[in-house]
């Protein structure tokens, strides 16, 4: 894994139009360097979208993660993340449990784990065998409610206590990511900042890329 904090790209809970979302992913990866792409779909509602709109939507996303040589993980769904052949899964607390998901999609899955702002759940996930870790919300975020707000001190206790990387989420931008860059997060997970930049997702990437240089 590079020591350097790496994007590690959302996208916005509904998706309207997916061939013209496709063109805007383009747009965001040819930007700059991505390490994943997860693919999170919600109703405006908050339920779980149907099984066949997420599986639409890999399928036409996961070849330009692929083609980016970027990790392509589904949210919540081990199950359909096996079938659209996703490079693994991102869980949360009330979602299908890790062992579980390791079963299903096997040892050379990704598989990351929410872990709010405990450190208990962090190393419970850690010890597991979790791919990495994912700390928030650092920030207030439009994307989704937040269950807890957390501080930067746990990135440092984190890379400092382990060495399963972390995913620092939840209302990151590029004015506010630079303590989190410098506190040790491996990556900033990040999905408003971009979708909604009004410039366009190319230039929120290219502006994350100086952020984390600078810092």
């Amino acid at each position: 894994m590079s020591e350097d904090c790496q994007l590690y790209l959302i996208t916005p809970p509904q998706i309207a139009e997916l061939a013209r979302f496709a063109d805007r992913l383009t747009e965001a990866m040819d930007a700059g360097a991505i390490a994943c792409v997860q693919l999170r779909l919600k109703h405006k509602g908050g339920g779980a979208p149907a099984d066949d709109d997420v599986l639409a939507a890999a399928g036409a996303l996961l070849p330009i993660a692929r083609k980016y040589d970027a990790t392509f993980l589904i949210n919540d769904r081990p199950d359909l993340a096996l079938k659209a052949g996703a490079d693994g899964v991102h869980i949360g607390q009330s979602d299908a449990p890790y062992g579980k998901a390791r079963a299903l999609l096997g040892d050379d899955a990704v598989i990351g784990v929410t872990c709010h702002n405990s450190k208990h759940l962090g190393v419970i996930a850690g010890e597991a065998g979790a791919d990495y870790v994912a700390f928030g919300a650092f920030f207030p975020t439009k994307t989704k409610q937040a269950a807890a707000l957390a501080d930067k001190d746990i990135l440092q206790w984190w890379a400092f206590a382990t060495t399963t990387p972390s995913v620092a989420i939840g209302g990151v931008t590029p004015e506010n990511c630079a303590p989190l860059v410098r506190a040790g997060a491996d990556f900033l997970a990040v999905s408003s900042a971009v979708w909604g930049a009004d410039d366009g997702p190319a230039s929120a990437i290219k502006a994350f890329e100086a952020a984390i240089v600078a810092a």
